[in-house]
């Protein structure tokens, strides 16, 4: 099978995968059985795979049907995947982790960490080797200096990181890039709004007209980190992306722009809401929670089963999302555990930073 290289040990084999055609022919059934968290990783991938295949799945195999064959070498292009199986006793084949590197436009994207077995995750005899392995091989395929980031559930990001910093002596940024919850909403969770919009207010898909307000909120939503500020002009890029694929709505206060929600990961049943920033002089007045519920219900309403985002531990939009039936972000310890997961990017010093 095109795109794979196969290094193994004595029950585990790392793959590289070169195309997204050849990273789904193998981890399309289990990324489907697993469509919610694995989001950040299959909706990438579909990105760059025809329609068809796509909206159909019937270029990749079932999960009976995943066989492991050594292919010709290919070059690193703007993406690589990296996948980690076991072999169980009686042969059959299990996808556990799955790193994505990749380059979108002019942007290095962070490295991307998923796992299918998140209890496992707790297990150092489990994860230890795993994760050795995994690093071993994406410092074989590019420069350590390329990794600037990871980003991940939070037991695999550490893991795979102490490894890293062991492997290429690039030691860890002090302090976190991200400490995220991943939560999710359906039509089961998602409230009814106590208020109609005020007279004049109006939530709608952005246009080409719209560029420079989009431009401007985005590199306000982009300077809020300190790790991946952006210039106006690439603000603008973006901005005309975000709009030529439908992916951006505004929510408008007699004819100004005062906030936005972008939707850039989707997949068959799951959406994710991935940029919601409200102009300063807007805020505290309910315009994102109404701008929210609204792109929830249109996602949901249009086939979705959930729709998914991350929101930072420490952002107050933690508050505004839970009031739109996102789960687990109450605060209550006994709701965290359920439909909630921890997330984390920590980033390496003296790397070439990226985007995101």
């Amino acid at each position: 099978m095109p795109g794979l290289t196969i290094q193994s040990s004595s029950t585990i084999r790392v793959l590289e995968h070169y195309s997204a055609e050849a990273f789904l022919a193998v981890s399309y059934p289990t990324l489907r059985k697993h469509e919610r968290s694995s989001n950040i990783i299959v909706a990438h991938a579909l990105k760059k795979v025809t329609a068809e295949a796509a909206l159909t799945g019937c270029q990749f195999v079932t999960q009976s049907e995943v066989t492991l064959h050594a292919p010709s070498s290919d070059e690193l292009g703007d993406s690589l995947w990296l996948t980690v199986w076991s072999t169980s006793p009686q042969g059959i084949l299990e996808l556990e982790l799955v790193l994505a590197c990749h380059r979108v436009g002019q942007h290095e994207l962070p490295v991307f960490l998923w796992a299918t077995q998140h209890k496992m995750l707790s297990s150092p005899q489990w994860l230890a080797p795993r994760v050795s392995a995994l690093a071993d091989r994406l410092a074989s395929c590019v420069p350590p200096t390329r990794v600037f980031s990871v980003f991940g559930m939070t037991a695999l990001v550490k893991a795979f990181s102490r490894c890293w910093t062991s492997l290429t002596g690039f030691e860890v940024e002090p302090d976190p890039f991200y400490l995220a919850y991943f939560t999710c909403c359906t039509k089961e969770t998602l409230t009814e709004s106590k208020a109609d919009l005020p007279f004049g207010h109006v939530i709608r898909r952005g246009v080409i007209s719209d560029v420079e307000d989009i431009a401007r909120l985005g590199k306000g939503f982009a300077d809020d980190s300190i790790h991946f500020p952006l210039t106006i002009e690439l603000a603008r890029d973006e901005a005309r992306e975000l709009v030529s694929k439908g992916q951006i709505w505004l929510y408008e206060v007699s004819g100004a722009v005062a906030a936005i929600c972008a939707v850039t990961r989707s997949s068959m049943n799951v959406s994710a809401i991935t940029k919601v920033y409200t102009c300063p002089k807007w805020r505290r007045l309910g315009f994102a929670e109404h701008l929210v519920r609204d792109v929830t219900r249109r996602l949901l309403d249009s086939g979705k089963e959930s729709v998914v985002l991350y929101v930072g531990h420490e952002n107050s939009a933690r508050r505004v999302y839970h009031r739109v039936g996102f789960v687990g972000l109450s605060g209550k310890p006994d709701e965290r555990a359920e439909g909630v997961e921890d997330a984390l990017e920590l980033g390496f010093i003296g790397t070439n930073r990226g985007h995101w």
